[in-house]
């Protein structure tokens, strides 16, 4: 199980910001989507957070590949 904040190239639906978040905090990936989804029944940014997410959180696959 990863500890980083990345977004994984496995298990996407969208950006994966939702599963990169339930990777990081040992939670199911369906469980934090239907946690998002029942939070857009409140008022507030959730959408803007989850965009801002999708930007700065890093590829999987850029994460890890080998620096020079």
């Amino acid at each position: 199980m990863s500890r980083k904040l990345v977004r994984p190239r496995q298990g996407r639906m969208l950006a994966g910001v939702c599963a990169g978040l339930a990777q990081r905090f040992g939670m199911s990936a369906g469980m934090v989507r239907l946690l998002f989804l029942l939070s857009l029944l409140l008022p507030g940014t959730q959408v803007i957070v989850y965009l801002v997410l999708w930007l700065l959180m890093p590829n999987e696959d850029r994460h890890l590949a080998p620096t020079r």
